[in-house]
């Protein structure tokens, strides 16, 4: 019997979908169909037959049986279902904003950057991403429901990829102010879809005029032969990197498979990923709101904090999950707040002026606006990250926690170095501490050269641990300083600490 709960991921449903431990299944997902428009009508007040809603996929193998399983179990209650094919999340989102496909919520059927054997279920209402209380709301009724099995409207094919295409080429013309055909002219770019669902784009810029030389992996494969589609991946960064230096571009832009995601490299193929991307967005837009706030997820370093108040812009740090970086940025904006970015070190990235939808393709859209008119001075991209102070030493460690009530055995970790930190003279609790405890310290005779952050997984049990030194030895320094703390504590696992300093 299937624990449907145990598919709950935050404010998505995943699992594995393929193999002999898949839990996805297309029964499961026929049964989630059914009860998500179980769902929506008694948020709507609607009838299920007055309920349209639009679905969509990415590339992976098991995408095109859940997406009809899924629809047939939405079809069958008696909504109207519009199958959209191949898109990517953040269309599937526009979708309901846009006049003409203009449907009461949308479904994208996705795992993101997860392995080819696992995918997932993401939902979204015109006024954003259904909640986690949602979600478990859901998968309850799915539980407890047997799917109809009657006459229903057959599910009608359409296709909204063409239009948020032409969507995200309206906005390079207004970026650049030009109502021209090939406003890209002279603009080298190199796209890596890694075999997701992004490889229109690369197709997109050419009809824009750039040069696209030396693109790679547009073809979409669910097996993801080349690479893992993931932003933050050490490999797919590389790939993306030694096509830009091979071909001598511009500039280079990765998507994750369904697009949320991206990065870029630039013409010497240094990586523009986290604190990077963090920083050259907010550089473009505090250049046009000087004064407003960034909210960004915990782990984000000093050397970024410094430089947003440099550009003359206020770094909010939040807690990690994008979800809840955009929910806080919109909670800032109603409160009189000036804040048009939030954003999350892992590349999601939601702009207000795109209804805060975290978009890696409309934030790519908005960075290659910026390099068409930099060029176009004699400049490049990279440029704008003149002056970003970078760690001299970082590290992430991920903490097993073993006892039965994780999140409990977290919490009381976390207490006890607030604990110590609060009478140890040169632990500093940082003032914007929002998520677990970030201690500043003094090392090598400065000032709050170093920091650490132990804070809760989101989802696992598991403790991560980002640590960075702006000194050489001053991780260290301050891993030893922690370890004094922790040794001895019960159902926690810091053998990756002892691991870091018996290496380093």
């Amino acid at each position: 019997m299937t624990d449907y709960q145990s598919l709950k991921s935050g404010t998505d449903i995943r699992g594995d979908a393929l193999g002999e431990k898949a839990v996805l299944t297309n029964e499961v997902a026929l049964c989630i169909g059914g009860a998500f428009i179980t769902w929506l009508s008694e948020r709507t007040g609607k009838h299920p037959g007055a309920l349209t809603v639009a679905i969509g996929r990415d590339s992976r193998l098991t995408g095109p049986a859940l997406l009809a399983a899924c629809a047939e179990g939405m079809a069958r209650t008696g909504a109207q279902v519009w199958d959209y094919g191949m898109c990517t999340t953040p269309a599937m989102y526009m979708s309901l904003l846009t006049e003409g496909f203009k449907a009461d919520a949308s479904i994208m059927v996705t795992a993101s950057h997860h392995p080819y054997y696992r995918n997932g279920l993401k939902f979204f209402l015109p006024e954003g991403g259904v909640s986690a209380t949602d979600i478990s709301m859901i998968l309850s009724i799915a539980a407890s429901t047997a799917p109809v099995d009657c006459p229903h409207p057959a599910v009608q094919k359409r296709d909204f990829l063409p239009v948020y295409r032409q969507q995200l080429m309206d906005r390079m013309r207004r970026g650049l102010d030009t109502d021209v055909a090939c406003p890209l002219l002279g603009l080298h770019v190199v796209v890596d879809a890694g075999n997701g669902a992004g490889g229109f784009y690369e197709e997109m810029l050419r009809e824009m005029g750039a040069w696209t030389e030396g693109s790679q992996f547009l073809e979409p494969d669910g097996h993801f032969p080349n690479h893992i589609p993931n932003p933050e991946n050490e490999q797919a960064m590389a790939a993306i990197s030694q096509a830009v230096v091979r071909v001598g571009a511009d500039l280079g832009v990765i998507f994750d498979a369904d697009c949320d995601r991206a990065a870029i490299v630039d013409a010497a193929g240094r990586e523009i990923n986290r604190n990077r991307l963090i920083a050259l967005i907010s550089a473009i837009l505090l250049d046009k709101e000087p004064g407003a706030t960034i909210v960004t997820d915990s782990v984000t370093s000093s050397g970024l904090a410094q430089f947003i108040t440099e550009w003359g812009g206020v770094h909010y740090r939040y807690k990690r999950g994008y979800r809840n970086v955009i929910d806080e940025a919109v909670r800032l904006n109603a409160a009189g707040i000036d804040c048009p970015l939030a954003i999350e070190t892992s590349g999601h990235a939601a702009l207000r002026e795109n209804h805060f939808l975290d978009d890696g393709m409309y934030l790519v859209t908005v960075l290659i606006v910026e390099a068409m008119r930099l060029k176009q001075e004699g400049k490049e991209l990279s440029s704008l990250l003149d002056g970003l102070r970078e760690p001299v030493e970082s590290v992430e460690l991920r903490l097993n926690i073993t006892a039965p009530d994780f999140r409990e055995a977290g919490r009381t970790v976390i207490e006890r170095v607030m604990d110590h930190a609060s009478y140890e003279t040169d632990w500093h609790i940082a003032p914007d501490n929002r998520e677990g405890v970030r201690i500043n310290f003094d090392l090598d005779d400065g000032l709050q050269n170093g920091w650490f952050l132990l804070r809760l997984s989101v989802h696992d049990p598991v403790l991560p641990l980002n640590v960075e030194s702006d000194v050489p030895g001053g991780v260290r320094t301050m891993l030893s300083k922690l370890l004094s703390v922790l040794d001895g504590i019960e159902d926690i696992d810091i053998s990756p600490i002892r691991a870091y300093l018996s290496k380093n």
